[in-house]
């Protein structure tokens, strides 16, 4: 019988694939776009973590998502620092969201407010992702565009709380297999883990309309 941690993991395998090897990501990790569309899909991230972090404080004490909130996680303050520095000083007053990432943050909070196990898959979905592959958008943004290693422009990559990913990681998936919830309810957060894995493929896809490469 394979753990909790190994079933999600596998089950949004796909999705997971054609997230990061969607158009938009493609040509911006290959350097074919400009530090703009570097910006505009930062700008996304904050409509996400947003939705992600302004509900964590209420979740801490929920005895499914609780274990889960990790203040070393939280990425707000970080893609606000990169935000102002892509963006300038006054970056909130021309903020906005694409449709589907306003769709996404939507259901990040529905999740929150009424279902915490569902809170649970967003939370995986987007934290471990940022552990593991964002360290491969940290370098490619570095090296592309110039900015400082580790600094302002790439702060949402840099887990400074975290000096050993694998170790954290690892404990994390110790956290899914032992969540307090039943096979159906399992079930559920698989299927939710999926719909993340689609509802950020929306979003580049957005992204990839908005900064489509001249053929």
């Amino acid at each position: 019988m394979d753990s909790f941690s190994t079933l999600i993991r596998t089950a949004s395998h796909e999705q997971h694939v054609e997230a990061e090897t969607s158009t938009f990501m493609s040509d911006l990790l290959g350097g074919r776009l400009g530090v703009d569309a570097y910006a505009r899909y930062t700008e996304q991230l904050w409509f996400v973590y947003e939705a992600l972090e302004s509900a964590a404080r209420r979740l801490a004490s929920d005895p499914v998502a609780g274990p889960f909130v990790r203040p070393e996680l939280f990425r707000l303050a970080a893609l606000e620092r990169d935000l102002a520095h892509l963006r300038g000083t006054d970056w909130r007053s021309t903020l906005t969201a694409l449709p589907a990432t306003r769709a996404y943050a939507e259901r990040v909070a529905e999740c929150a407010r009424d279902w915490p196990a569902g809170y649970v898959a967003h939370h995986y979905t987007r934290y471990l992702g940022d552990l593991s592959g964002g360290q491969i958008i940290r370098d490619r943004a570095e090296k592309t565009w110039g900015f400082t290693k580790k600094g302002d422009g790439v702060r949402f990559y840099v887990f400074e709380g975290i000096p050993n990913p694998a170790a954290f990681k690892r404990g994390y998936r110790e956290l899914l297999d032992a969540v307090a919830v039943d096979d159906l309810e399992k079930q559920r957060i698989v299927a939710e883990c999926k719909r993340a894995f689609a509802l950020n493929t929306s979003v580049f896809r957005g992204l990839g309309e908005e900064f489509p490469l001249s053929a």
